[in-house]
């Protein structure tokens, strides 16, 4: 069996990576070519989704930290509400002196 480094589709970047410019349809050199580029395929994607829990774990902390401020923030603008609701309750209130004379007057 041919060593991969051996093979003249093996490639070795210039920072040190390695790669491989075979394709499973059309230029596999032997059998065991075809096993080796299918775990380099899932070694591929299990990485990528190291990254993506990697990044969904950092995503959690920043959830974490900004939840105390959320809660400030949000008591913050009910307090303000309910200011605001009672500054202007004036406007709506029934008065009842009002409702009385409006009787009074039907017949």
């Amino acid at each position: 069996m041919i060593q991969c480094k051996d093979c003249e589709y093996f490639i070795v970047g210039p920072d040190g990576g390695i790669g491989f410019s075979c394709n499973p349809f059309t230029n596999i050199k032997e059998p065991e070519c075809l096993t080796k580029w299918q775990l380099i395929k899932i070694d591929a994607q299990l990485t990528k989704i190291d990254t993506m829990v990697r990044a969904y774990q950092a995503t959690l902390e920043i959830y974490k930290r900004l939840a105390p401020l959320q809660e400030k923030m949000f008591r913050h603008v009910e307090r303000e509400i309910d200011e605001t609701e009672e500054t202007d309750s004036w406007k709506y209130e029934y008065d009842d002196d009002d409702e009385h004379s409006d009787e009074e007057e039907r017949p």
